[in-house]
């Protein structure tokens, strides 16, 4: 049998080279979800092949090796990005040279330059993602890279891995204090402290100002937050949540898309617009996700405009809320809203033809049912309720996969598919309305949402993006009518995935059901936990803005120079200095402070000890100094014996007993 040859450990060199190399692959795996994936295959061929070089003990590859290939390397990031500036393409650049720096390190220099470079690739995380995980995911990042640089300084025996972690956590918490008051005091910018002017604004999931078949079935099937909303007092009912957005009131027979022109106000609601409201008003709060459009969204119906620290908030003549310009970075704006009132409740509208316009010669069944509605039905009210019982008992369904439609999509839709989504039901809804000769609109938004009991948020996602109808009744005006309440009522009372069909439980879909447990179970409050973390970092750091800034500093003005804030810092630092005292006081061995009280005897007797002075030199000078036999002979003694205890090997110094003790003392009160 061969045996087995001996492992030999790893040189100094060799650990600490891969000690940089494991630093570099976590500075750079981030970096991996929105690279190209030949970067990331040539960064990790290149480190690889470091490691082999590493381990195999081979040398570094020859400049006229390198060289070519990092041409090549850049050539590819111009052909791919066409431009060499810009934030991708000049973190793709900073990413290769890394790579490749590895492979042309020659002295201690270089490990240096590797470094600093990470540290900078960390930095540049924060150009794509700011969120608490990637937060996290930093912080490691440079405990590795300072445990990195300690190991390349340490000298001699060099600490375990674990302990020089630990040296490297122990730097990064001291300069987390000096890092969070350069936080809470630098002067804050306007605008994302991480944002690009060119290529800055990626594209956003969201609401846009038309609408057509399959639009918000793709929105339904995204998770990611749109807003979320902090009720002053008791939230109202899930059904009252309708968060109102665009208006479409154009349709081309598929594409449902905003009338123009379209007057803006930004001081108050048109004045033609009259609102009466009803009932106790809610106060609430919105933070508001990036989407790069102007949309605001508020619960029908708003009392007045937002406040935005970017500029004014505009509203149309159909109660569309928008900024000044569009929203690219996280703002949080406070509304006052009436979820009881009328809207235009007159006998007759302005413009009502406006609202009735359908395209020639499309969906001619639907046309013709409304006619019929019209004739059957003297009572628009009466109108309205019946196009609702068709939804309710006429066999249709809802569903997130409806089947394609043609030409003539509301016919299709109402007499042969009979299965749709939100749009579906709202696009056909107003056009049977304005068919059977009341006008009719589609208003766009959100409804729903999702209470976090641990933080009091509602979190509104992208998956409630909703569609309804509006239409307008004499002396009523103009009336909320959601139509996929008659056929789903379960999306409106409840949620999206509780008017779905159950799904298959070995499915993505089914697994997805599964992640929305009961709210009382552990899953479910992890989930809330993990909701409630994210919601506190997004309002207290990445939307710490100049005006919250302002604030602070106005509250710890007023908070701190007042003549209580000044009693009690006073009495802070008293009690600090009294705890400091006592803390010396039992710091201090009882045999040091007789060592001390017997030079300041000798000291009183014409022999001071000086500053640089041991206990044997003391002793030396004391016996021949002109003193009286016994004081000279005990003070003798007495550094005699105190010299023995304190330079003597640790076992024997460390239990001095009674008995030194008791001995120095009758030494000391000879010395007179």
């Amino acid at each position: 049998m061969k045996a087995l040859r001996p492992t030999v450990p790893l040189s100094r060199d060799k650990q600490d080279t891969l000690l940089l190399l494991a630093s570099t692959v976590l500075v750079l795996l981030p970096h991996t979800a929105h690279l190209p994936p030949w970067v990331t295959l040539v960064c990790g061929a290149t480190l690889a092949w470091r490691a082999a070089l590493t381990l195999l003990g081979r040398r570094m590859p020859a400049n006229l090796l390198l060289v070519p290939l990092a041409v090549a390397a850049m050539a590819g990031v111009l052909q791919t990005y066409h431009t060499v500036l810009g934030r991708d393409a000049g973190v793709a650049m900073l990413v290769l040279l890394v790579a490749f720096k590895m492979l042309e390190m020659h002295a201690r220099r270089d490990l240096f330059v590797v470094v600093f470079l990470c540290f900078f690739l960390v930095l540049t995380n924060f150009f794509y993602s700011q969120s608490i995980g990637t937060a996290a995911l930093m912080l490691a990042s440079i405990v590795a890279l300072l445990t990195t640089q300690l190991s390349f300084q340490l000298t001699g025996a060099v600490p375990p891995l674990r302990i020089r972690l630990l040296m490297g956590a122990r730097i990064l918490a001291l300069a987390a204090p000096l890092a969070a008051a350069g936080f809470v005091l630098f002067p804050r910018i306007d605008g994302p402290l991480w944002g690009m002017p060119d290529d800055g604004h990626a594209a956003r999931t969201g609401l846009s100002d038309s609408m057509a078949p399959g639009q918000f079935s793709n929105l339904a099937q995204s998770d990611d937050p749109a807003f979320r909303v902090k009720f002053e007092g008791a939230p109202p009912p899930q059904p009252q949540l309708y968060w109102r957005g665009p208006v479409l009131g154009a349709y081309d027979g598929r594409t449902w898309t905003r009338m123009l022109p379209r007057p803006s106000f930004s001081r108050k609601a048109p004045s033609a617009v009259s609102i009466k409201v009803r009932g106790e008003p809610l106060r609430y709060q919105v933070t508001l996700e990036p989407s790069d459009t102007r949309w605001l969204f508020a619960l029908e119906m708003p009392r007045a405009l937002p406040q935005l620290s970017g500029g004014p908030a505009t509203v149309t003549s159909e109660l569309e809320l928008q900024a000044s310009s569009p929203v690219r970075e996280r703002i949080r704006y406070e509304l006052v809203s009436y979820v009881d009132f009328n809207m235009q409740a007159a006998d007759t509208l302005e413009n009502a033809y406006q609202w009735l316009l359908l395209p020639y010669g499309r969906n001619p069944k639907a046309l013709a049912a409304g006619q019929r509605l019209k004739q059957d039905y003297p009572e628009p009210g009466q109108r309205v309720q019946a196009v609702l019982r068709q939804f309710a008992t006429g066999g249709y369904s809802y569903t997130l996969q409806p089947p394609l439609l043609g030409g003539d999509a509301v016919d299709e839709f109402l007499y042969n598919t009979r299965a749709g989504f939100c749009e579906h039901y709202a696009g056909a809804f107003v056009f049977l309305m304005r068919a059977a000769g009341i006008p009719a609109r589609v208003v766009t938004g959100y409804q729903g949402g999702e209470l976090n009991p641990i933080d009091g948020y509602f979190t509104v996602r992208q998956s409630d993006a909703h569609a309804w109808g509006e239409v307008w009744l004499a002396g009523l005006g103009w009336v909320r009518v959601d139509p996929t309440a008659a056929v789903a009522p379960d999306r409106v009372q409840r949620n999206l995935a509780q008017a779905l069909p159950a799904p298959s439980p070995f499915g993505f879909a089914g697994l997805g059901r599964l992640m929305q447990p009961n709210p009382d179970s552990l899953l479910a409050k992890v989930r809330y936990a993990i909701g409630a973390a994210n919601n506190g970092w997004n309002q207290w750091v990445l939307n710490y803005t100049a005006q919250r800034q302002h604030a602070l500093m106005e509250t710890l003005q007023e908070n701190l120079f007042g003549w209580r804030s000044a009693v009690l810092l006073a009495l802070a630092c008293a009690l600090l200095l009294l705890a400091r005292k006592l803390s010396k006081q039992r710091r201090d061995d009882p045999i040091d402070k007789l060592y001390s009280a017997l030079c300041h005897r000798l000291g009183q007797l014409g022999l001071p000890r000086a500053p640089d002075e041991g206990p044997t030199a003391y002793a030396a000078r004391v016996a021949g100094a002109a003193l009286a036999p016994e004081p000279k002979a005990a003070a003798a003694e007495f550094l005699r014996r105190y010299s023995a205890w304190r330079y003597a090997p640790p076992p024997q110094s460390a239990p001095h007993g009674a008995g030194l003790l008791t001995t120095l003392k009758e030494l000391l009160s000879r010395v007179r």
